[in-house]
């Protein structure tokens, strides 16, 4: 395989703070790598290194195969407001179209309409109109349909729903393109990547397969470096004897074990075992929840004619733990709002049915906003915890910067401790990994593991939901809230399940799901009849699609007959989702 990139002795620096010195590497064609290092590390100044946008304090070499194409995603993607989808991705692309003949051009806008149509965007919505998921969404669409050969990706999941994760990963899995990228979404990771780099106090360790791989040989590297520290502080410890010796003795003495007592003094402060910290003093806290704790009875919420809850009902439970999930816009962070009390009259829309809160109700909420620090506040200032911040990776030498100098990641997870520091017994998790480094999901984890409340958690992250959660709302659209009992994985498998059955032409009832309801009920006439014809409508959409598909790729099809069925598979792909999930609510 060809060397697409070559790195040689580049380094990064912001004032005092070194992220990474004189770092070497090799990417070759086909390796799809992904770089993890703790927040506030340099992950996104190295990217940015490499596509070209920052350069290397120490000069060094950063070396491209020679015409290859390269598209970088930014966590952060400039656009304008007033441009149409289509148009804000055409615009942006003219480094891949300003050369392109006519009939390559419209087979590259025929390639950007495809992607908008499977990531859900229409192209004729204005810009300033997206949600900051679906803004994710554009960016995404304008670089694959480059079609590059070197992908730089800073954080490619971040703000997006599980769907369009899926359809990312999938896209990704089977392309032949090279790819090198910051993510924390494990999942994600562990089905596109095969290399893990791991950036860890300056230097760079490659591991070669899969996430499980890189923690088991990661795990052996730092046990191997923690013995060797061990046999250093030995060491140590007998030329500490020597320099105790008398000052005659000492004087007599090459200068040179003086200089290599101090490197060993060095080695031996250093190690892996003196980063653990003891968490008997920092359990995960809360106050007391008595038994009534959120009641909601027949909740419905419209703005500007769109539903965003119906006749919802349900009784949270003392120590339970759900999940939400759904498309972006569908209404999570809107139902947050409303059974926490955050929605007034005054704010628009209309609220009917009730919502109960209970009288011990401590609720602690993460909102994705964030929140306001004020300048010059300290770490410790913000949360005078020790404890809770050294769990969290908030080292004794940090606790006194600034808050305005953490990287984002770092300020998130500092906003997360302010609300941990309440002790709420009911913690409201509103996307609460984005930005969050590896590492400290893995703390954030097992700090949740011990939680002693209830837990409601909005994620894309599938691994953060699959520990945590025992069930999940899934919001469907124009309202309609599900309760599955189960956590992602489970759901994923139970309509895959459901639509393997289906393909069969088996019956539904075949299907072995966990879909929790209220109440069973007999279906009406009318409904039965309702849902022999989804079977059917199913079936037919199902072949229309791997119809149209085959179409779409291969070839023979004129510019009109293209655009018609590239319209049409958009389109498809909406009304295949509505059914499956029609089909779901009277099948219960």
């Amino acid at each position: 395989m060809p060397s697409y990139l070559q790195i040689e002795n580049i380094s990064k620096s912001y004032g005092p703070k070194v992220l990474f010195q004189h770092i070497d590497f090799n990417i070759n064609e086909g390796d799809k790598v992904a770089l993890i290092a703790p927040n506030g590390t340099g992950k996104t100044s190295l990217l940015r290194i490499l596509a070209g946008k920052d350069s290397s304090d120490s000069g060094g070499k950063v070396l491209f195969l020679k015409d290859i194409r390269i598209a970088f995603l930014e966590q952060e993607y400039a656009y304008d407001p007033e441009k149409s989808v289509f148009r804000q991705v055409m615009d942006a692309s003219a480094q891949w179209t300003a050369q392109l003949d006519q009939d390559h051009l419209w087979q590259y806008e025929l390639r950007v309409t495809q992607l908008l149509d499977q990531f859900g965007l229409s192209g004729e919505r204005l810009m300033k109109e997206l949600s900051g998921g679906e803004v994710k969404r554009v960016a995404l669409t304008q670089m694959l349909a480059s079609e590059a050969d070197f992908y730089i990706m800073d954080e490619p999941t971040n703000h997006l729903d599980i769907d369009a994760i899926e359809f990312l990963e999938n896209h990704l899995k089977h392309s032949r393109c090279t790819l090198f990228m910051v993510t924390h979404d494990r999942y994600f990771l562990d089905r596109v990547c095969n290399t893990v780099m791991e950036m860890d106090r300056g230097n760079i360790y490659i591991y070669r397969g899969d996430y499980m791989n890189f923690l088991e040989k990661r795990q052996e590297r730092i046990d191997n470096y923690n013995a060797e520290t061990e046999r250093v502080r030995n060491l140590y410890r007998r030329e500490l004897e020597w320099m105790h010796a008398s000052p005659c003795a000492r004087t007599g003495k090459a200068k040179y074990r003086k200089q290599a007592f101090w490197d060993i003094k060095e080695r031996a402060d250093d190690s892996y075992v003196q980063k653990k910290v003891d968490l008997s003093e920092t359990k995960a806290a809360s106050t007391y929840l008595g038994n009534k704790v959120i009641n909601c009875k027949d909740v419905s919420f419209w703005w500007e004619q769109k539903c965003y809850l119906r006749h919802f009902s349900y009784n949270f439970q003392r120590y339970e733990r759900v999940g939400i999930v759904g498309r972006n816009a569908a209404g999570k962070t809107t139902f947050l709002n409303l059974i926490t009390g955050g929605w007034k009259p005054e704010l628009g829309g209309t609220l009917e049915g009730v919502i109960e809160l209970g009288e011990s109700l401590k609720v602690g909420y993460y909102h994705q906003s964030g929140m306001q620090f004020k300048p010059g506040q300290t770490v410790l200032e913000t949360v005078n915890d020790t404890h809770l911040l050294s769990r969290f990776l908030f080292t004794h030498d940090m606790l006194n910067n600034p808050v305005e100098r953490l990287s984002g990641g770092e300020r998130r997870r500092l906003y997360l401790l302010t609300i941990l520091l309440q002790q709420p017994n009911f913690l409201i998790l509103d996307e609460p990994t984005n930005d969050l480094d590896i590492v400290t999901l893995e703390i954030l984890e097992e700090y949740l593991l011990e939680y002693k409340g209830s837990l409601l958690i909005v994620s894309h992250d599938r691994h953060f939901l699959d520990r945590l959660v025992d069930h999940l709302f899934v919001f469907c659209g124009d309202g309609v809230v599900k309760d599955f009992v189960g956590n992602y994985t489970e759901y994923r498998t139970f309509i895959k399940d459901y639509e393997a059955s289906r393909k069969a032409d088996e019956k539904p009832s075949q299907v072995q799901g966990k879909v929790k309801t209220a109440a069973p009920k007999k279906l009406s006439y009318k409904q039965q009849q309702e849902l022999k014809a989804l079977e059917e409508k199913l079936s037919s959409l199902e072949a229309e699609k791997a119809s149209l598909e085959a179409q779409l790729s291969g070839g023979e099809l004129s510019m009109e007959q293209l655009q018609a069925a590239s319209a049409r598979y958009g389109t498809l792909q909406q009304e295949l989702e509505e059914a499956e999930m029609r089909w779901l609510e009277l099948s219960e």
